[in-house]
Formats: C-alpha cells, structure tokens, sequence
C-alpha cells in the first residue's frame, strides 16, 4: 500500500507570526491580493490586523468580506468575479474554516475554469492546475482548512454541503498567529476546539490512517484536551489559545490526508439542512460515534485515554475505552457545547433527511466501523 502526505510549501507559528506576511509576497513576487474574510472580522478590527501589515508594505488588495458562515456556490461564484475584477494574483485569506473554503473555491476555479459551474468540484475533482496561490491566516482553532487539501460549500439548489478534496486547492503558506485569535468569542471556542478535537480523533481511527498520521493525531489529541479549557475560559491567555492554534494544525495535517468519518458524515447535513455551526455538530455527536466505532478500535482507545490522562494502571481495555468516551464527553459538557439536537430545533421528523445525507456523505466511508442508514438515525435519536 502506498500512503500519500501533502502539506503547505511553508507555515509559519507563533504570536505575531502575522508580520511575515508582507516578506513572503515579496518573496514569492506576487503584485496583489484579493481579501478573502467576513464582515464581522471587518467589523471587529481582526482583518486590521493583517490589512496592517500590507498597507504598511505597499501591498495593494482590493477586499471581498461577503464570506457566510457556511459558504454557498453562490458566495464562491462572487468571489470568482471580484478576484477577476481585482486583477489579482494571489489570495489572503483571513478567517475561519469559511473564509479559507470559499478561498479554495475561488482559487481553484480561476485556474480552472471548466469547473466554473462549481458543484462539479464535489467530491474528488480531477483539476489540472494548483489553486492561484493562497496564503492563509487562521482566526480560529477548529477547521485547519490552511493545512488541508479539502473544503466545504452548500449547494443551495440541492440543499446540501459539496465536500470537496482536491490536493491543488492546499495553501501555498500558513500563517498561523495565535493573536489573531484571542478576541474569538467563549462559545466559538469552544466549537472550533472540538472540531479540532472531532479531527484528531476521527483521523486516528479512520480506516485509512497508519503511523505518520497516528503521530500526528495522538499528539493533538493531547494537546486540544490540555488547552481548549483554557482557550475558553481565559481567551487572553498565550499559552491556551497557541495551544489550540497548533493542535488544530497538527490534526489538520493528519486528516487531511488519511480522511475522517461518520461524525464529519453525520454533522455537514446538520449544517446543510438547519445551518448548525458545523463545530457544535460534531461534538455534539463525538462522544456517541466514539461509543459506536470502539468496537472497531479499542486499542487507539486506550492511547486516546493515555493522551487525556485518564488511563489508571492497570486498567483493561474496556475499561479504558469507556474513560476516553467520557473524558471527550465531559470536555465537550466543560466547554459549553449543547448536548441535544432539540435544544436546536431539530426534531425527530428531521431524522430521515439527515440520515440520507449523511450515509452519502464522502466523509462517511472512512469510518472505522462499517456504518448503515439505519445505525446513523440510531446514532441521531441517541442526542436528540
């Protein structure tokens, strides 16, 4: 078997990190950038952090700040058109999982234009030419969309999210600045983190998984169990919120190439169908799918307990199985993440269209443990 690991050219870490930005344009010889980000990075003076340091370098941009929190085809379609206009030859993205997303969207379509239509980019897509270059700044610690090869837009026509991977759209750079971080709020802290912590664990146990990426993922696991508390509950702390800003790369780096699973299947239709921020979708259901898929790997089970300390000497297998399933449960309660779908407005009528997506999902397949429609509505009652 032959297992692949793509990774940015070049990422950069640290508080501050932000201020290689204008000598890697320069290095890399690119003329301007077209913005990607949102309005309320707008609004709150975090894209003026990064705006700083090209406006100080005498780096034209022209902004597109319409990015949605669960990004469209039609959101991607603008941006295509604002990069053309802009005259652009490179992009910095600025924000969440959105904003790095409808990034690879545009950038992938303006060298690509047979896929211009955009839902021809779901699923695995066969693109002859590497994104246009995107440097990437992350303003949360969840997705890792600066390190990953996939990205997620809603077709709105079909109601559904359109994974999409594709090994060209990757970042050419990261700038990982923990500082663009620290005003993110408590509860969007805590979603990102167990998006990240879904990623970590998820990447460990997909079937396609081996030894560089279970180094990888176990070292997340570890370090996001350490610090996302901190994160939330002390957002001007250094120490958690680099903490995360690493973690979540770290996992991002893994499952990025090795793939995730039912969690991942199951949460994007709870963002398609009832805009369910997609980090309180999946920790929602981590615990639940973690206690479905510990059949399938109970010895990643006890290094999941051993990297949240909950392992004790001497303990069997099931016993330690049962410890990670409830330290990750007792973290997701810890950090604020609701516990049941009602709570958000779903009810068991909605079941059934959730379960069709997700069994089609693209993400489903690398589940551990062989997954049916039936099992994922058990999987849904089970935190409605």
């Amino acid at each position: 078997m032959v297992n692949r690991f793509i990774l940015n050219e070049v990422s950069y870490f640290g508080p501050g990190a932000r201020k290689e930005l204008a000598g890697v344009v320069k290095r890399l010889g690119f003329t301007k950038a077209l913005v990607v980000t949102d309005k309320g990075l707008m609004k709150f003076g975090v894209a003026k952090m990064v705006l700083d340091e090209l406006d100080a370098n005498s780096i034209p941009y022209e902004i597109f700040d319409d990015v949605k929190p669960n990004p469209t085809v039609t959101n991607v379609k603008n941006g295509i058109d604002a990069c053309k206009n802009a005259g652009a030859d490179f992009i910095v993205a600025i924000g969440g999982g959105s904003a790095m997303d409808t990034a690879k969207g545009i950038g992938i379509v303006c060298n690509n234009p047979e896929f211009s239509d955009i839902v021809s980019l779901e699923g695995v897509a066969d693109t002859k030419k590497k994104s246009l270059p995107i440097i990437a700044l992350p303003t949360t610690a969840g997705t890792a969309a600066e390190t990953t090869i996939n990205y997620v837009i809603i077709d709105e026509a079909n109601h559904k999210k359109m994974v999409c991977v594709d090994p060209n759209d990757i970042p050419a750079v990261a700038i990982v600045d923990a500082e663009l971080m620290y005003s993110l709020p408590k509860s969007l802290t805590a979603a990102t983190g167990m998006d990240a912590m879904t990623h970590a664990i998820e990447g460990y146990i997909t079937k396609a998984a081996w030894e560089m990426s279970d180094m990888f993922e176990i070292k997340a696991i570890e370090m996001i169990y350490k610090y996302l508390p901190i994160a939330v509950n002390e957002p001007q702390n250094p120490e958690g919120r680099n903490g995360m800003a690493v973690a979540q790369y770290i996992a991002g780096m893994a499952f990025s190439n090795v793939g995730l699973g039912v969690d991942h299947g199951m949460a994007h239709p709870l963002s398609a169908l009832h805009d369910v921020p997609h980090g309180v979708a999946c920790a929602m259901l981590l615990p639940v799918v973690m206690r479905f898929n510990a059949p399938a790997a109970k010895e990643k089970y006890v290094e999941i307990a051993k990297a949240c300390g909950v392992y004790k000497d001497g303990m069997d297998v099931d016993a330690a199985v049962d410890a990670a399933c409830k330290a990750i449960e007792d973290l997701s309660k810890l950090v604020g993440i609701p516990q049941h779908l009602t709570e958000l407005g779903i009810t068991e009528q909605d079941i059934p269209a959730l379960a069709e997506q997700a069994i089609a999902d693209v993400c489903t397949p690398g589940n551990p443990r062989e997954v049916t429609k039936e099992d994922i509505i058990g999987l849904y009652k089970q935190i409605l």
